[in-house]
This record gives structure tokens, sequence and C-alpha cells, in this order.
């Protein structure tokens, strides 16, 4: 809808999200981890920019981290052409390169009791050396099913990737995560007469997984979760005319950021490495950096309130790192709330800043929840961000006469 309007320059745009940033009030938690941290750096951005709210699908719709990136990119999250499953962005996220039938799906190891009821969705989070052992095991043991071949692959932490590669497979299978403890996985359900070998083989898998992980102590089953098959994406260079990159750790925000055509960066997990990186990469012909924080989120789930704030404040003493490279635009923001009092990502809009030379003021003084609420920009949709972002570095001409 831009293309006519897209006028490129040299001006480049910082793109920093905070993975589940935004937070709600109520009698256990009476500030947000944003208002309750020290944020001296973010608060002066604020108070020379705009601030608002972002809505990353619509009211009162909770979105997964998939969808909230595209809506940060510009991409309607509701549009069936860009519903990606999360399967799909966690394998291509860790390098895998998908075939067009292939179905790829996101697992969770997990635990159980006696009676098969889960305790820990996440298996205790275990390290990330733990999840490429267990994915080593299983794969030693099930490598095809049915003339179907299975590839497994770690992703990060507690998550890995299974890849179902052969004919007559298809996506329409729901998932087994019943996303409480206190309950079995669920049976893997097809929702199309043409999904039922599918959601078989899938069937086959598990079990023959639960038994290669009977004698672990903390992840003794797997869960399966975004059973999916690779679309189309139109690439973000052909929809904005910008020369994208991508500094993100975990493998799901590189796989949404690689089905939009961005260039990913290798970083390491830290804030501060992933803040060298975009400073090591500034240079180098990109006028567009997605980075993206990914422990607020974490923290957030776990109701970790501390962690949650100690993690944007390290943000915080970043932002100065950032500002020396002289960006002409600077937007931070969140894909979605994680608030510490729900554990869960929410529906609750985002607090929002953007800060160029011709953004113009607001009152706030703040970037906090309270404050954005007082911004000019007030609440809006997260997909026109990347409109705001273009506008701001001068790469919109006017529209109509």
């Amino acid at each position: 809808m831009l293309r006519h309007l897209l006028r490129p320059n040299e001006a480049k745009i910082v793109f920093l999200i905070l993975d589940g940033l935004g937070g709600i009030r109520n009698s256990e938690f009476p500030q947000t981890a944003l208002e309750a941290a020290n944020t001296p750096n973010l608060d002066a951005l604020a108070g020379e920019g705009l601030c608002g709210r972002s809505m990353p699908i619509s009211n009162g719709i909770t979105p997964g981290s998939g969808p909230a990136h595209f809506a940060l990119f510009g991409y309607d999250p509701l549009a069936p052409e860009n519903d990606v499953g999360r399967g799909v962005l966690e394998v291509t996220g860790s390098g895998y390169d998908l075939e067009a039938m292939d179905i790829a799906i996101r697992g969770n190891f997990a635990t159980v009791n006696a009676d098969r009821v889960l305790t820990d969705r996440r298996a205790g989070r275990i390290p990330h050396e733990e999840c490429i052992r267990l994915c080593t095991k299983l794969g030693s043991t099930i490598q095809s099913i049915d003339g179907v071949q299975i590839i497994i692959m770690p992703v990060r932490e507690y998550r890995f990737g299974v890849v179902l590669r052969g004919k007559g497979l298809s996506p329409e299978v729901e998932e087994t995560d019943p996303q409480l403890t206190g309950k079995k996985p669920l049976d893997p359900v097809a929702t199309s007469p043409e999904a039922e070998r599918t959601a078989g083989i899938i069937a086959q898998f598990i079990t023959r997984a639960n038994e290669a992980l009977a004698d672990e102590k903390k992840a003794n089953t797997v869960l399966m979760r975004g059973i999916s098959r690779r679309p189309a994406i139109e690439p973000l260079q052909e929809r904005t005319g910008l020369t994208p990159a991508a500094i993100a750790s975990y493998p799901l925000y590189r796989g949404v950021a690689r089905l939009c055509g961005m260039e990913l960066i290798d970083t390491g997990f830290s804030v501060e490495e992933e803040i060298e990186t975009l400073r090591s990469a500034y240079n180098k012909g990109y006028d567009f950096f997605f980075v993206h924080i990914k422990k607020a989120d974490s923290y957030g789930e776990d109701g970790n309130i501390e962690g949650k704030i100690k993690v944007i404040e390290e943000v915080d003493r970043h932002i100065p790192s950032i500002l020396e490279l002289s960006p002409e635009v600077i937007i931070v923001t969140g894909d979605h709330s994680t608030p510490c009092a729900l554990k869960l990502h929410s529906w609750h809009p985002v607090p929002f800043l953007v800060r160029s030379n011709v953004c113009g003021m607001d009152a706030t003084v703040a970037f906090n929840e309270t404050e954005c609420d007082k911004g000019a920009l007030g609440v809006f949709p997260a997909r026109k961000i990347m409109e705001l972002a273009l506008a701001n570095a001068g790469k919109l001409k006017k529209h109509g006469a």
C-alpha cells in the first residue's frame, strides 16, 4: 500500500524491541516492571519524542510472538497469508531450510508425574546443553515413521524443532500442549480428513519420545506445538524499500525476520552482546536494524518482576551506546505485554516511543505505562509502527496533490 510513496534515502532506523515489555498493576504488583525500573536514558528519549501504546492485534486479542512481530513489521497479523505457525518460525530461525511440503513442529520438553499429568510445561527451563543432549537422544532412536523422515533439532533451552518430510502430509493437526499444568497432554487431533495420517505419525512420535525419555528426571515428555507449513511472505524490502538486518538471539524471532527477508546477523545472548553487534553492523549497508531483547518476556512469564526490572535497566544503560551511532529514528517498544501479574502474554497495549528530529514532542516525561497513556500517539495498531518509522526517516513522499 505504501510503494507509490517510498522515497529511498540514507536515513537509518533502530527498532529496539523488548519482548513482553508491557505490564499491568494489581494488588500484588502495584507497579509494573517498567514503572519500577530506573530508566533515566529511556525517560530522556520519551521526553524528546512521542509516546503512546501499540495494540499488537486488536482489543482483547492476546497475540502469540509470531503474529505480534509480524504486526511490528507492518504485516496484518490477521491476514491468512501472514498466518505462520510457530513450528515454521522456530525451525527456520534455527537455520534450517524447509522444503515446500515439509511439516514443521515446535516442541517443548516437559515434565509429567507418574499419572502423566503435566507438572512443568518447560521442564524447569533446562539449559541449552541439555536440550542438545536430549535432541541427540531422540534423533538416534526416531529417524522415520510410516515412511516419513523425522528430523529433530535443538532450538533453545527447553524448545526443540521437528520436521516431517514425506508425501501425503498436512499441517491441520491440533497442538498437544494444554497450556496449563495439572492437565494431561492432549492427543494430536486431525482437523481435516487429509491430516489423519499426519496426526497418527505425530502420535507415534510422542509415544516413542516418551519411551526414550522415561529415565529423565525433568524432560520426560514432549509437547507438540505450532504444527505448520512454510508460507510465502512478501519481503520487507519490497514493501518498504529498506535494507533490513535482524539482531536476535532466539530462533523464533530470527525465523520471523528471515521469513520477512531480513539478513540475520549472528550475535550473543546478552544485551551487551546484541548492542555491540548493532554497533559492529551499523555501517555495513543496512538502514533498518531490528534488535530483539528476549528476557523481559521470560521473567514476565515466571512472574519475576525483579528479573524483568533488571533486564529493562540493563537495556537502559546501553541506550547511550545506541545514540552514539546517531540513528535518524529510534523506536523502543515491545511485541506484546507479558504482565508479571498474569505470567502470560496478554492483550494489553504496549508502551511505545519514537524519537527523531522531526517527530515532535508531547507531554510525556518518562517511558512507562502511566506516561505513555498520556502520549500524543494514543493507542494505535502495531502494524502502523512501520509507517511511523518510514515517515520519521523521511522515506515517504506526500500522498496526493
